[in-house]
């Protein structure tokens, strides 16, 4: 029997909504479950541009342009916590699912988000992620692609 999720159990608008909601989640309890439900115990995320300062900053040490990578539900924990305390805690922005999420291979989901102005509602940035998911359809690996804004 393949270890493989059928297509048909995967909802990957339910996937790409809890996804986003993970990132406005105000409640640290609720935040941490949250992503322990979607993410895969050993589960990373890969900032596959990071942004220029660091880009910057790793050319002037003579390194190639890093990935950033976390992995693990702990440090997940971390990264999510962290990007909620810096745009949506202070009331600036929120992030939300752009268009609809979509299959690119059984078990592959893309997500295409913005972080968007709370008062205004218009995009200051945005980007896509694509979530690779595990047997469980739980968030294996997550390659984060973030839009010039």
């Amino acid at each position: 029997m393949s270890n493989e999720l059928h297509v048909k159990e995967l909802d990957v608008k339910v996937l790409a909504d809890r996804y986003v909601a993970q990132w406005n989640e105000p409640d640290p309890a609720a935040r941490s479950a949250l992503i322990r439900e979607l993410w895969a115990h050993d589960g990373i995320q890969v900032l596959v541009d990071p942004p220029q300062e660091i880009r910057e900053a790793a050319e002037q040490l003579a390194f190639p342009v890093p990935p950033l990578e976390v992995r693990g539900v702990d440090a997940l924990d971390a990264r999510v916590t962290r990007a909620y305390e810096m745009f949506v805690a202070p009331g600036e922005y929120v992030f939300q699912a752009h268009g609809d999420a979509f299959l690119l291979l059984p078990n592959v989901v893309g997500v295409r988000w913005s972080m968007v102005s709370a008062r205004g509602a218009e995009a200051v940035g945005g980007g896509l992620d694509v979530l690779a998911l595990d047997g469980d359809g739980r968030i294996r690996t997550d390659h984060q692609f973030i839009e010039a804004s």
